[in-house]
């Protein structure tokens, strides 16, 4: 069964990755489900997997609504850590035109958020989206941007001022290739960063349709060498827009395409493929898969997890509780989820509990190995507990759930209402 895309509750884009305390934080763009012929984009989305595989959602850690400045167009961004704080650098949009798009900056002291305007205002102003940053080892930061253009500055230790004049980037066709017609294949979507010494701008390309192409540099500021495609287009979502982390030894490449149901170019979704750099540093060509990157390590079921941690799905949705928290709700009769990789050990486990809710007649879950149609392990019955947001924690026996196995949570229940919701469950 597919794992990519990676994110089916939501329609999501631009995918942003950074690595914190041993997991994968990766920041998204929302694309709402009305959108039809133009993107409809107000918040950013947090995800976070500590195998690439099985990935909680942290809800929205920041939204137009943060930048007082703004009114519409939450775009593409991207989150770096800096001396304990965490700085997300996004683009968002004053007016109706290309010329208000502005670069503004959302600060935490926690990765998950929640972010506030960092200075009132806008880094960059008059046209400028897509920012990219790396610190680089000597501590001096750079932010690259850009569409059809490519500039960058050299940001200061506060992170949220910059030094010096902004730098617009020769876009020769030796450093980004030939599209013809005097264009070089840049386009947008810039993403910097830096391995075993070589810097790498990857970019989407070639619009539109759009590609994955990227270029290297000794230096941090160029001149830069076309290395050529790195993902060809794939789908019918018109763009395309990568993020590229290495975690636990292996490296990753996210990108956004339109493959979930009702997907299209303004109904986007993320998805991971792993790949390994080839000689002096080159980066092979990708292909999209349905089957996405392997599972690193194996999920415990013996400590609590929240139930909005999901390597597929269909039909859920998560929604904020009352407490601020997430959790698995809208669930109808035939929703299922999918935890990839959950090893039960061989004693195995004999109790299952679960926090949950419901304003209705609720129904039950179904607890399976394997597939959908997996060995039955444990039923559990779940009742009216007075309203969505009043829990209560059942318990169900479960019997043969030993070694590693996918876990299935088969929602099933009567009529067109939905059933119940789902704050975290655990095995026992």
């Amino acid at each position: 069964m597919a794992d990519n895309p990676i994110i089916q509750t939501d329609f999501t884009a631009d995918p942003a990755p950074v690595v914190y305390n041993d997991r994968v934080y990766l920041f998204t763009s929302h694309d709402q489900d009305s959108a039809t012929t133009w993107y409809n984009m107000k918040d950013w989305l947090l995800f976070s997997s500590a195998d690439m595989v099985n990935w909680q959602h942290h809800g929205s850690p920041m939204g137009l609504e943060t930048f007082s400045w703004a009114t519409v167009d939450a775009w593409a961004g991207q989150v770096v850590e800096r001396n304990g704080k965490f700085y997300y650098y996004v683009p968002v949009n004053r007016g109706p035109t290309w010329a208000t798009f502005a670069i503004g900056v959302g600060v935490s002291d926690k990765i998950e958020g929640p972010y506030k305007d960092a200075i009132g205002g806008p880094l960059l102003a008059n046209g400028q989206f897509d920012p990219t940053v790396y610190i680089d080892d000597d501590g001096q930061a750079y932010l690259y941007w850009g569409n059809p253009d490519l500039y960058y500055v050299k940001l200061n230790e506060d992170m949220v001022s910059y030094s010096g004049d902004i730098v617009k980037v020769p876009l020769t066709t030796d450093g980004f290739g030939d599209r013809g017609n005097g264009q070089t294949m840049y386009q947008e979507g810039p993403w910097f960063y830096k391995q075993n010494g070589l810097y790498y701008m990857v970019y989407a390309a070639k619009c539109c349709p759009e590609n994955i192409q990227y270029s290297t540099s000794p230096n941090p500021t160029g001149p830069w060498t076309y290395g050529g495609i790195a993902m060809a287009t794939g789908g019918t979502s018109d763009t395309n827009h990568v993020g590229i982390v290495e975690f636990k030894g292996k490296q990753y490449f996210f990108y956004h395409n339109d493959a979930l149901p009702g997907g299209q170019s303004y109904k986007r979704s993320v998805c991971v493929e792993s790949f390994s750099y080839g000689a002096n540093g080159t980066i092979p060509q990708i292909p999209m898969t349905s089957e996405g990157a392997a599972q690193v390590g194996f999920l415990d079921p013996f400590v609590r997890q929240e139930a909005e941690t999901i390597a597929f799905s269909e039909g859920v949705e998560a929604q904020v509780t009352a407490s601020g928290g997430i959790a698995v709700a809208f669930i109808n009769s035939g929703d299922y989820i999918k935890v990839k990789g959950v090893d039960f050990g061989i004693k195995g486990a004999s109790q299952f509990r679960a926090a949950v809710s419901s304003a209705t007649n609720g129904g039950r879950i179904e607890l399976r190995l394997d597939s959908r149609s997996g060995q039955l392990i444990g039923t559990c019955t779940i009742g009216n507990t007075g309203g969505w947001q009043t829990w209560s924690t059942i318990t169900c026996a479960v019997s043969n759930a030993i070694g590693k196995h996918d876990l299935f949570f088969d929602y099933i229940g009567n009529g067109t209402e939905y059933l119940f919701n789902v704050d975290w469950w655990q095995f026992s």
